[in-house]
């Protein structure tokens, strides 16, 4: 029993040197150029990591959720990346977590209207209204909500976020609290929160 209780109080000593050791490592990965392999992530590089001192000076990060179905993020990707400004995203996220980086980081997409909503129904908007805006802002879109629109993310999708997000907080220095659901800061589809659930995670697992 003594040498039980020993073996636990050395193991739960262990586990935080362990844990900060993989925090270091993850941000080492996330100031990498080219396509890194960063573990517990399935990246799909359509367009590698440049020098991250010239990537545009990403302030927020913006979750969308499309209203195509399971595989659809892949097209996505793949068309954004032929016509990186169209109307999409940076980083695209399929419900089984595979995550597709699909335009250069100097490159800015279509993506948010404008930063419209100014009515506090989820945030104070007095920081975000016509502010955090796609000049400054990268975006994410989690694929999938479909025919539902309702239904949440995947366990896949949410297991990758858990990993994407630390990883774009670290390569941008982003805060916790500069993660914004679409909804929050745009006025969307009134049927669902759309990027809500994610971006809520998001701003816990970073306090």
């Amino acid at each position: 029993m003594m040498m039980f209780r020993l073996f636990a109080a050395v193991l739960a000593a262990l586990l935080p040197i362990a844990a900060a050791a993989a925090d270091v490592e993850l941000a080492r990965l996330a100031r990498a150029s080219g396509t890194p392999e960063i573990p517990g992530l399935k990246i799909v590089w359509l367009a590698p990591w440049g020098e991250v001192h010239n990537a545009r000076p990403w302030r927020n990060i913006i979750v969308h959720q499309t209203e195509g179905p399971a595989g659809s993020a892949r097209g996505g990707a793949q068309a954004q990346a032929k016509n990186p400004t169209r109307r999409g995203v940076t980083v695209w996220v399929e419900t089984d977590g595979t995550v597709y980086w699909a335009v250069a980081e100097t490159l800015v997409p279509t993506h948010g209207d404008g930063a419209n909503r100014n009515d506090n129904k989820y945030i104070d908007n007095r920081p975000t209204y016509r502010q955090v805006v796609r000049d400054n802002s990268i975006g994410v879109e989690f694929a999938g909500n479909y025919p539902d629109v309702t239904a949440g993310p995947t366990e896949a999708q949410v297991a990758a976020w858990k990993i994407l997000v630390r990883v774009l907080r670290a390569r941008y220095d982003i805060p916790p609290e500069r993660v914004y659901a679409h909804n929050w800061i745009d006025y969307k589809d009134a049927r669902y929160c759309e990027g809500c659930i994610l971006a809520t995670m998001a701003r816990e697992w970073g306090e």
